[in-house]
């Protein structure tokens, strides 16, 4: 697992009591006090926590804490679990294309615009996506529907019908699931 960065922003009080437990922490905690040192400090990287008395906008990962005073186990605690819900949202959103794909929520996302999918959608998106080259109609019966490749049935193409049909509608894009001859693909 990457290093948790905890930063303290505008918060010298906390950052104090931090430090004096610093040994019994499993992150690393840093003070700021300015907007251009804290978007310094962020850009570089991937795993960190801005924890602040004051919701401040336009900032990512932040955690409030307004209820003071807190039993510092308490507060270890809600940091821990507040690393553990950023590890997880990370881990949900699948970047393809321009798009995001978020699993949780189901949903395909590009700037404001959000498009409901189905998990079997999903499904297809996700292994369409991982091929590198085109999948025949047979294999995603198999390994997404888990239907048998005997079995005559349209469900394939009546989904990536219907699937095409909804990301054209929402997003405008044509192009996203490509027809081959030899199978569905998106590039």
């Amino acid at each position: 697992m990457s290093t948790q960065y905890l930063i303290i922003y505008k918060f010298i009080s906390l950052y104090h009591i931090l430090e004096e437990l610093r040994s019994d922490l499993n992150f690393k905690t840093s003070f700021i006090d300015n907007e251009k040192s804290l978007k310094d400090k962020v850009k570089n990287l991937s795993n960190y926590l801005i924890i602040s008395n004051k919701k401040y906008l336009d900032l990512d990962n932040q955690f409030v804490l307004k209820n003071t005073p807190i039993k510092i186990l308490k507060l270890v605690e809600k940091i821990n679990i507040e690393f553990l819900r950023m590890q997880f949202t990370k881990q949900s959103r699948v970047k393809l294309k321009n798009y995001t794909i978020d699993l949780n929520s189901r949903e395909m996302l590009i700037d404001s615009i959000k498009l409901k999918l189905t998990e079997k959608e999903i499904n297809t998106i996700i292994y369409l996506f991982k091929s590198n080259k085109p999948v025949r109609i047979d294999e995603l019966q198999e390994k997404v529907w888990s239907y048998n490749s005997d079995i005559e049935t349209h469900t394939v193409e009546t989904h990536i019908y219907r699937l095409r049909k909804k990301i054209l509608n929402t997003f405008s894009d044509n192009e996203f699931i490509v027809s081959k001859k030899n199978g569905y693909q998106i590039k």
